[in-house]
């Protein structure tokens, strides 16, 4: 068609042009049965991805994800990493959490990672999950991390790139909250196999996280289930349970979105001390079974 006789509709034109947009609300980001000439066009998500180190071995990578601080995905990247650990198979933890790491906190490590001509080599916990966290990185862990969104991106980018992990079957990467630019660049970067959305019981986060599951189905990330933190207490004198965060809506959370309910975590003071110590390895409980048996099934 020519520029004299466009009328500039697209949405009721069949000529492909050079002007042909279409609106970003009506995009389903696949290019091979679109014809608009849009700016996204050429660009799938593999042409950002990140090549992984040369001398490393990943299977699967795994997200863990929340809409917003404070829930446990830390703790539930930690218990995952263990589960699987005790199941047999190798696994990793990628801290992509780079301004409040609490990873290494958790497992009891301390020092530096250190490198060598090929590349930075991860810090082994006693079970022998590798992790990299920029807490590894610093001379003085308690120094914080005053960085602009891109540099943040760029060091987690690093840490899939030029950390070398062997033999890892799963790695689980604990994220920071909400929809911003690591999320992001974790989705566009790592080649993630799926996500494991933390939540909690309070009924403000129903919004939150249909936010976080937005993000995922827009990146065409799959999402393996949710996990329900702080669900409920078991009473230690009479052993009823207690929700002091009121009634549990992951059920209907998870159906309005068709997802699964992987597990949902007691308040368990045994957890918070365990991790304090730096012995999340030694945490016993058959809580997140269904959740490996999920993640085992990718």
């Amino acid at each position: 068609m020519s520029m004299d006789t466009c009328n500039h509709d697209c949405a009721n034109c069949g000529t492909p042009c050079e002007e042909q947009q279409i609106p970003v609300e009506e995009c389903t980001h696949d290019c091979s049965t679109c014809s608009a000439n849009c700016a996204s066009r050429g660009s799938s998500p593999e042409d950002f991805r990140v090549q992984l180190h040369e001398m490393s071995s990943v299977k699967k990578v795994i997200g863990v994800v929340s809409g917003k601080g404070g829930v446990g995905k830390s703790l539930v990247s930690a218990l995952m990493a263990v589960t699987m650990m005790r199941r047999g198979h190798r696994t990793a933890i990628l801290d992509a959490d780079v301004t409040g790491p609490s990873v290494p906190n958790m497992f009891g490590l301390k020092g530096v990672a250190y490198g060598d001509e090929h590349g930075i080599i991860p810090v082994a916990t006693k079970m022998g999950i590798d992790v990299i966290s920029s807490n590894l990185l610093l001379e003085d862990a308690g120094a914080p991390i005053v960085w602009r969104g891109a540099m943040i991106a760029n060091l987690v980018q690093q840490f899939w790139s030029q950390v070398i992990w062997k033999d890892v079957d799963f790695m689980f990467v604990d994220m920071p909250p909400g929809t911003g630019d690591v999320p992001l660049t974790v989705f566009q970067s790592l080649p993630v196999d799926g996500i494991i959305v933390v939540t909690s019981p309070q009924d403000m986060v129903s919004m939150i996280v249909g936010k976080a599951v937005r993000m995922a189905e827009l990146m065409n990330i799959p999402i393996i289930g949710m996990v329900e933190n702080m669900s409920y207490l078991t009473c230690p004198d009479c052993g009823k349970e207690i929700r002091p965060y009121g009634d549990s809506h992951i059920d209907s959370i998870a159906d309005a979105h068709g997802l699964k309910v992987l597990a949902k975590l007691p308040i368990n003071p045994e957890f918070a001390k365990l991790c304090d110590q730096g012995l999340v390895e030694l945490f016993e409980g058959d809580f997140l079974e269904a959740a490996a048996d999920a993640v085992e099934q990718l």
